[in-house]
C-alpha cells in the first residue's frame, strides 16, 4: 500500500521530484473539472504554477518537521506526499479524504509527514509554526518549522509580530513567502510599497533570501541554507520565492485584472518546463520518457478520481469528533 510516508523518498531523485510537480499539475487540473461537475462543495484555491516552491521544499524537510500552510495547500499537501486520493477525498468531502472529508479544500492535514491543518485564515499559520518551533527548541531537539504564506500575508500584524518574536528567541522557523504577485485579487504594487519582500527581514535582523520560484533546484537551495542555519540553533530564516499562479484567486475568478500578456510571459518559464528541460539537456530523461511520465500520471489520477468518487461521504454523527468543550 503507498502511504504518505512512503511517497517522500520518491523526492530523493531529480526525475522523481519532475514526476511529483506533474502530479501536482494533473491533480489541480482535476479539481475544476470535479467542482464544474458538481462534486466539490465549497471553494477551492489552487497553485498551479507555483509547484517548483512545494517540491523544493518537501525535497529537504525531514517527516519529523511541521509545516503549516495557507488555504492554497494542495500542492503543499502532495509535496509533502499526502496521496491524490487523500487530496481529492478530502476536497470531494469523502471519508476517504486526509481529514476524513470533513475539513474539505481549506482543512489538508496528514501529521505522518508533518503537515499541520492548512488554515483558511490569512497569515494564521505563521504563529502556529512559531509555536511548534519553540516547542522544538525546549525540547532540545533539532526538528524544524516551516511557514508557507502568501505576499498578502506579509502585511497584516501576525507576520509581523510573529518575526519578531521569532528572532527574539532564535526559533528554528523558516518563513516562505510565495510571491505570485496578488494578494486575492489585488496586484502587490497596490498593496505594499517595496519591490522585494523579503527586505522586511531586515527590522528583526533575520536571514534572508530571495529565490526564483520557478527553478525548484534553487528553492531545494534555499531551503537547505535556512534548515541548516536553524537546525544549528541559528534561528529564523525568511525566504522569498518569486512565483506565478496561472489560475485567479478562488474558482469562481477569471483574473480579468491581469495585465494583456501577462500570464503568458509566466507560462514561458513554467516550473514543470524548466525541470524537464534541464533533465532532457543532461539526457538524464528523453522526451518519450516524459511523455510516458504524463501519460502514466494521467492515468493514476483518472483513477484515483473513481476511487474517491465511489466512496462514501462522512456520517452525520462525526459532526462532533474532534471536537471538545469544558463546561
Amino acid at each position: 500500500m503507498v502511504t504518505s510516508l512512503s511517497r517522500r523518498g520518491q523526492l530523493n531523485t531529480e526525475v522523481g521530484r519532475l514526476e511529483r510537480m506533474l502530479e501536482i499539475r494533473a491533480v489541480e487540473e482535476s479539481i475544476q473539472t470535479l467542482y464544474n461537475d458538481g462534486h466539490v462543495r465549497g471553494s477551492t484555491h489552487l497553485a498551479n504554477g507555483q509547484e517548483a516552491v512545494s517540491v523544493g521544499i518537501a525535497s529537504v524537510l525531514r517527516p519529523t518537521d511541521v509545516v503549516t500552510c495557507t488555504y492554497r495547500g494542495h500542492a503543499a499537501a502532495l509535496a509533502l506526499g499526502v496521496t491524490p486520493e487523500g487530496v481529492l477525498g478530502e476536497i470531494c468531502g469523502r471519508v476517504i479524504g486526509c481529514s476524513g472529508g470533513i475539513g474539505g479544500s481549506m482543512h489538508l492535514m496528514d501529521a505522518s509527514v508533518g503537515l499541520m491543518p492548512t488554515f483558511a485564515i490569512v497569515g494564521a499559520g505563521l504563529p502556529v509554526a512559531a509555536g511548534v518551533a519553540l516547542a522544538a527548541k525546549l525540547k532540545n531537539n533539532d526538528s524544524v518549522a516551516l511557514t508557507i504564506f502568501g505576499d498578502g500575508s506579509t502585511n497584516i500584524g501576525a507576520f509581523h509580530e510573529t518575526l519578531n518574536m521569532a528572532s527574539i528567541f532564535k526559533l528554528p522557523v523558516i518563513f516562505v513567502i510565495e510571491n505570485n504577485l496578488y494578494g486575492e485579487y489585488t496586484r502587490i504594487n497596490l498593496s505594499t510599497p517595496i519591490v522585494d519582500l523579503a527586505d522586511r527581514a531586515d527590522s528583526y535582523a533575520m536571514r534572508k533570501e530571495i529565490v526564483d520560484g520557478q527553478d525548484v533546484d534553487a528553492v531545494i537551495s534555499a531551503i537547505e541554507s535556512a534548515v541548516d542555519f536553524a537546525r544549528a540553533g541559528n534561528g529564523p530564516s525568511l525566504i522569498e520565492a518569486k512565483t506565478y499562479r496561472y489560475s485567479g484567486h478562488s474558482r469562481s475568478d477569471p483574473a480579468t485584472y491581469r495585465t494583456p500578456g501577462e500570464l503568458d510571459e509566466w507560462k514561458k518559464r513554467d516550473p514543470l518546463d524548466i525541470a524537464a528541460n534541464k533533465l532532457i539537456s543532461k539526457g538524464a530523461l528523453s522526451e518519450a520518457d516524459l511523455e510516458k511520465m504524463k501519460s502514466d500520471i494521467a492515468d493514476r489520477v483518472t483513477e484515483a478520481i473513481k476511487t474517491v468518487l465511489a466512496s462514501d461521504g462522512p456520517e452525520l454523527s462525526t459532526l462532533m469528533q474532534h471536537v471538545s468543550a469544558k463546561g
